[in-house]
């Protein structure tokens, strides 16, 4: 996971600079990952159709069709430990399982996005450190493994400076969007490290090869409008209420749409990298035959004959 200083950045660049030592260090947690996942959690009903989850990091708001996952440590940059790791995955595996969730919003509280890995946890590890990145690691990849590969698609709505595995988080999204002044920097290799969060597998699938290893091995800073023009991000506003307009626009699009066809493109688009053409073919095949079995599609194409807005269900 990366550092909660951002390496390379000169102070006139950022808005809000990044914590250098998050506080005082964390205790390092070493229990198991699939123990007591819900310690902290507190779910209640609001509707039939709407519900939130809070937990210490971590809070998950449903309703009609839309999940926003929400970064809830802003005193400590939104930096990741091991709880905020196991929480991730825990609303991860949440959005997962619902079929009600037919799109997610991943966005923060605070001044910051994320600024990746909790460095402070790290150093308290001692010798331990191994172990104790290998455990956080399973949760967090785990995390972005789900919402990656689910049929919801899911949408960055980023406010703030992302670092390290924060940046990582927003690559692996299916939408991207932030307001003017966020800035993006990857940190890694500011003290020693390697990218982790998808970050190696995604970035240069959005930027190209040689601008992802740039900003891996320099941690050039990135501007909001540097990212959209890269295609780290689709747009990019010029407030916090323009942004959040934006997404919601698009979200409630999103919860109205075909959301199996939707899961479809995602995992299309995430195969055909190194494919052969021929393969690409018969895999698009697979796809469509597969797909025109669904509700949706039978409903998307009566809708077509008859001349009507389709009614999709999501099914």
């Amino acid at each position: 996971m990366q550092p909660p200083e951002v390496t390379g950045m000169a102070s006139d660049q950022m808005a809000t600079p990044v914590h250098k030592n998050l506080l005082p260090a964390l205790n390092y947690d070493r229990r198991p990952i699939d123990q007591d996942l819900t310690r902290h959690a507190l779910t209640y009903k609001l509707t039939e159709t709407s519900s939130v989850m809070a937990n210490e990091y971590m809070r998950l708001e449903h309703a009609d069709g839309i999940a926003r996952i929400t970064f809830c440590r802003p005193e400590r940059a939104n930096a990741i430990n091991i709880e905020f790791a196991r929480e991730f995955l825990q609303v991860a595996e949440t959005c997962r399982d619902n079929p009600d969730i037919r799109v997610v919003i991943l966005a923060s509280e605070g001044k910051l996005f994320s600024a990746g890995g909790d460095l402070a946890s790290f150093a308290d590890a001692g010798d331990k450190l191994p172990d104790a990145l290998q455990e956080l690691l399973t949760a967090v990849h785990g995390a972005i493994q789900i919402l990656s590969s689910m049929d919801a698609p899911v949408i960055a709505q980023v406010a703030g400076t992302v670092a390290g595995a924060g940046l990582g988080l927003v690559a692996a999204t299916s939408f991207a969007y932030a307001t003017v002044d966020s800035k993006f920097t990857m940190s890694f290799t500011g003290v020693g490290l390697t990218p982790d969060s998808s970050s190696s597998w995604f970035l240069p699938r959005l930027v190209g090869l040689r601008r992802a290893e740039e900003l891996m091995v320099t941690n050039r800073v990135l501007s909001a409008k540097e990212a959209t023009d890269w295609g780290l991000l689709n747009a990019c506003y010029d407030d916090a209420d323009g942004l959040n307009d934006a997404v919601e626009k698009l979200a409630r699009r999103l919860a109205s749409g075909p959301t199996k066809a939707y899961g479809g493109v995602r995992r299309l688009l995430q195969a055909s990298a190194g494919r052969a053409l021929s393969d690409q073919l018969a895999l698009e095949g697979e796809s469509i035959v597969s797909i025109s079995q669904s509700d949706d599609a039978r409903e998307g194409i009566a809708a077509f004959l008859e001349k009507r807005k389709p009614a999709f269900s999501g099914g």
